[in-house]
């Protein structure tokens, strides 16, 4: 008989680890905190409107296998969708990515944006520029003064809530590199797409996101424990007993998908420098507020960015723009996100101060007509955004060495401690039930 595995932890990780163990057939047990599984991937229903409350979703890769099977579990729940995302700046609708719209800027912020990036370009090919060593160098290095400075640079400050020179390039090194050409049109007015593998995405025609987390559950949803919040961990004659307190299990294996910072503080006996490594890991928590509005379209958008600092949000999706079924008859919705840290001024704010803020702030650009707002919803999450400090690579060493000395696997977005898509993290665990 195999053994059993303990899975810590019931969100995109957890239940796509369950998913691929179980075409295995292993014998496994998953524990969720909550009353219900999906974790950042929550929807919820209210007067007929659907939203994502974990942040927006939407279902793309590069990897045809991983969206395929993707798209394959929803079935008939699917609709496709062609991008059409903006960046506001300066009030001004701007095709993103940034650098594929830069005729839509004005006159002379197009031309300092390709001037900087041309400058760049031929500094570069002398030999002229060192290469970056943190995240604020990379976007000077790699698209120049003109777009670092007018896009990159405050929108990135806004959302991460980090200095940008403290950042590793670990994350943006994905981020693909302009050809010339393109910049080059773009500052022209003629066509050029970016990020090409996400022109075309997917959703759910119903339930929002949480129906692809669901999709996962399904053939395994016998083998899940909800409000299960573990509390210690402990090892005794070769088998992991997880107890919430009250209760507990006794599991062969462990494989955690939940924070290392929850991991790690229900272990017993852990040493001082893991302990250190593990509180020296940087996040931004999340806020989202669900607008819901009197009004059958607000616009075509997909979803929009915005770098403006005097505004809350840094980026607006358009849920009733995914999916016709995600918002009532002749209504539209809104899904704004906001990063906080603990103790800064958002997180002591409270959710009707945030949602009222939200709604002056978009009706003020011109997105929304707050008279016409007949509802909001306000949902936060401690652990959203991985932040890449200068550190992080050392910090994690210290972490997963200590964990592979006492045998605990520990994946995803939080149990890997990275800023992984979804596409990413089923990838992830895929190859790593494969390599089992």
């Amino acid at each position: 008989m195999k053994e059993e595995i303990g899975i810590l932890g019931g969100g995109l990780t957890g239940l796509s680890l369950g998913y691929f163990l179980n075409q295995k057939s292993y014998k496994f047990m998953i524990l969720e905190k909550n009353q219900e599984t999906s974790g950042l991937l929550k929807s919820i229903q209210i007067d007929g409107f659907t939203f994502d409350i974990g942040g927006s979703h939407i279902i793309f890769s590069k990897d045809k296998g991983i969206l395929n099977l993707m798209v394959s579990l929803l079935g008939d729940n699917v609709v496709r969708n062609r991008r059409n995302t903006k960046i506001l700046y300066k009030g001004h609708y701007i095709k993103y990515p940034f650098e594929n719209g830069l005729a839509d800027l004005p006159k002379r912020d197009n031309f300092e944006c390709l001037y900087y990036f041309v400058q760049n370009l031929i500094s570069k090919e002398k030999g002229l520029l060192n290469p970056p060593r943190n995240m604020k160098e990379w976007f000077y290095y790699t698209f120049g003064k003109g777009i670092a400075e007018k896009y990159l640079i405050p929108y990135n400050e806004k959302i991460w809530k980090y200095p940008l020179d403290q950042m590793s390039t670990v994350w943006v090194d994905r981020i693909p590199q302009p050809p010339v050409e393109d910049i080059i049109k773009s500052s022209l007015g003629i066509p050029t797409e970016g990020y090409t593998h996400q022109i075309y995405f997917y959703y759910p025609k119903y339930g929002g996101i949480q129906s692809l987390a669901k999709a996962f559950e399904k053939p395994i949803n016998g083998n899940i424990i909800t409000n299960f919040e573990v509390r210690k961990i402990k090892k005794e004659e070769g088998k992991w007993i997880i107890s919430n307190g009250k209760q507990e299990f006794e599991v062969d294996k462990l494989i955690s998908t939940i924070p290392l910072q929850e991991l790690i503080k229900a272990l017993e006996d852990v040493p001082n420098e893991v302990i250190e490594a593990v509180n020296n890991l940087k996040f931004n928590s999340l806020i989202t507020v669900g607008i819901g509005v009197d009004k059958p379209k607000l616009n075509d958008f997909s979803w929009l960015y915005i770098p403006d600092k005097d505004v809350l949000t840094h980026r607006v999706s358009f849920p009733s723009n995914y999916s016709p079924y995600g918002a009532p008859q002749g209504k539209s919705s809104v899904l704004a996100e906001i990063t906080y840290k603990d103790g800064d001024g958002v997180s002591r704010a409270s959710d009707k101060e945030i949602a009222e803020r939200t709604v002056e702030d978009l009706d003020r650009l011109g997105i929304i007509d707050k008279d016409e707002v007949i509802l909001t919803t306000v949902y936060r999450f401690k652990y959203a955004y991985v932040i890449y400090d200068l550190n992080y690579k050392e910090n994690l060493k210290t972490i997963f060495s200590y964990l592979k000395t006492i045998g605990i696997d520990s994946i995803g977005r939080f149990g890997s401690w990275e800023y992984a898509n979804m596409d990413a993290v089923v990838k992830m665990v895929k190859k790593y039930v494969e390599g089992s």
